[in-house]
């Protein structure tokens, strides 16, 4: 999954932990998140938009293959 954690954190000014605190994560969660090491929860996702007070989609971009025909 594609995400735009690290762009919405950098223009908040914010570090990986100050953003951690806010949602209630480590760093490394944060960290593994923009690395596209590790896919958040559904529940930390919306506490991310919900932070940066967007939609879902606009953090997070899945990689969804069409359904066949």
């Amino acid at each position: 999954m594609k995400t735009n954690i690290t762009a919405y954190r950098e223009r908040e000014g914010l570090s990986q932990g100050e953003l951690a605190t806010a949602v209630g994560v480590s760093r490394q969660t944060i960290n593994a998140i923009e690395r596209d090491r590790y896919n958040p929860s559904l529940e930390l996702a919306f506490k991310l938009a919900a932070y940066f007070e967007c939609p879902i989609e606009a953090l997070f971009e899945p990689n969804i293959e069409p359904v066949g025909e």
